[in-house]
């Protein structure tokens, strides 16, 4: 059997370990040796990587994946995409989503993993189907978790779903980590069971220290492709190493395409990196710790360490224990959403909000409102009634699909732009990240004015 390996250390191990923070010239170098190894696909963009580009790093993420693909144009490059709520926090009309979906195909992305907070499918037809209008490969991914009303028969569900809308792939999102290799095992054969004509990918994290037990029993189990890390940015919140799990499946008969000396390559570069990151604070040990408590409270790792820097800043870290607490209290209240972005920082707020009150729901986010309203797509389990009465009064929640109900707004923001925007992307870019996107086209146009005299005065 072959096993085939997705790298993540240009998104996910990125974000989940050093915040996204990590900038293109840092990994430029050797990119044209990672093209080499021999892996199904490199996540390098989606997630969180987009803001962190025009926030953090004065990047403009389009470019960052141009030139990705410049140098690796023999392995796909992926990114990650929450369906309707593409990279940012809300719902966006359907114009914009076909066209972030399509520019971001045109620079440079070859397959798109496609998934809901609430695996709601309405809130990822569009989407998938503007991909595979594109020619990109359209990857429907599950957003794992457990509940009282998370069952294998609905995850079955979903993946024939997602293979009646068209997905060449169906992904397995375990972003806390909580998966164990007996969930492993009979989800893979269930999903194997309802669609055997399509590959499946198993995508999970360190966290709980369970990941390399769930991935042995998932390969084992019929999983085609797993999603690793270079091994000096694996572990923790980050995935399983790429070296380790491509050692240990070689070693038990599977044909992993890998190339060995190019994997120790990578790792080579990136070691020096790590330690710099060490060494300037912005890689804490705790990231890189395992935390059995995130089995209690499905609370991923991402999530975990804003919560902590969050308590941090307000002089309140004392109160973490009960924030951890109160965090299934308040998913329960919501109808057990799955702790994935945007639903994960909702919650948490929600939670260290009730604690830091000291009375729950005193103060109610206003996202946690819209969600309540039913802006977010349909709530997996019932919603606690006396929390809906209190947003929503005699209101009825509304059922339809959400984005159904938004204007279209590519050409409303290309009139607020005007000349600020010098192509669709920055269009898409202003769209998902106004503020942000602003600042970053002043400094673009500040830059571009600075070279400008610097030549004229050289000439």
């Amino acid at each position: 059997m072959k096993v085939q390996f997705t790298e993540t250390m240009l998104r996910d191990a990125n974000q989940s370990l050093v915040a996204t923070r990590i900038s293109y010239d840092k990994f430029d170098p050797i990119l044209e040796t990672m093209d080499k190894a021999g892996y199904y696909s490199m996540e390098c963009w989606g997630g969180a990587t987009f803001d962190a580009c025009l926030r953090y790093l004065d990047e403009d993420p389009w470019e960052r994946l141009r030139k990705i693909k410049a140098k690796c144009p023999n392995t796909k490059l992926q990114m990650l995409l929450r369906g309707q709520n593409l990279l940012g926090y809300k719902h966006y009309p359907d114009d914009v989503v076909r066209l972030f979906v399509k520019k971001s195909i045109e620079n440079g992305i070859d397959v798109i993993r496609i998934f809901d907070a609430l695996n709601d499918p309405r809130n990822l037809r569009v989407s998938i189907d503007e991909t595979l209008k594109n020619g990109a490969i359209a990857s429907g991914s599950i957003a794992y978790t457990t509940s009282p009303v998370h069952t294998l028969e609905k995850y079955v569900e979903l993946a024939k779903e997602f293979k009646a809308m068209g997905c060449q792939t169906i992904g397995i999102k375990d972003m806390a980590g909580v998966m164990t290799p007996a969930e492993a095992h009979d989800l893979v054969y269930a999903l194997k069971d309802a669609v055997p004509d399509l590959p499946l990918v198993l995508h999970t994290h360190c966290t709980t220290g369970m990941a390399y037990l769930t991935i042995l029993d998932a390969v084992e189990s019929g999983c085609d492709i797993i999603d690793t890390a270079t091994s000096c940015f694996s572990g923790g919140t980050s995935q399983p190493a790429t070296e380790t799990l491509y050692e240990a499946l070689t070693g038990l008969g599977y044909e992993c395409d890998l190339n060995r000396d190019v994997l120790k390559q990578v790792n080579d570069f990136f070691k020096p990196l790590r330690d710099e990151y060490f060494k300037s604070g912005l890689l804490k040990a705790q990231a890189l710790a395992t935390d059995t408590d995130a089995l209690s409270y499905k609370v991923p790792g991402g999530m975990l360490t804003n919560m902590i820097a969050n308590l941090e800043d307000m002089h309140a870290i004392d109160h973490m224990d009960e924030a951890l607490v109160e965090i299934p209290r308040v998913r329960k209240d919501l109808g057990y959403p799955p702790l994935v972005t945007p639903l994960s920082q909702m919650v948490g707020n929600q939670a260290v909000t009730n604690v830091l009150l000291g009375q729950r729901y005193k103060n109610i986010s206003k996202e946690i409102k819209a969600y309540i309203r039913g802006e977010y797509g349909k709530a997996p389990g019932e919603i606690n009634p006396d929390l809906q009465k209190k947003v929503l009064g005699d209101e009825k929640p509304f059922t339809g699909r959400f984005a159904d109900t938004l204007e279209p707004a590519l050409d409303k923001a290309r009139a607020e732009l005007g000349d600020r925007a010098t192509c669709d992307e920055d269009v898409l870019s202003y769209i998902c990240f106004p503020q942000t996107a602003e600042k970053f086209f002043e400094k673009r146009e500040a830059k571009m004015k600075r070279t400008y005299k610097y030549e004229i005065e050289a000439v």
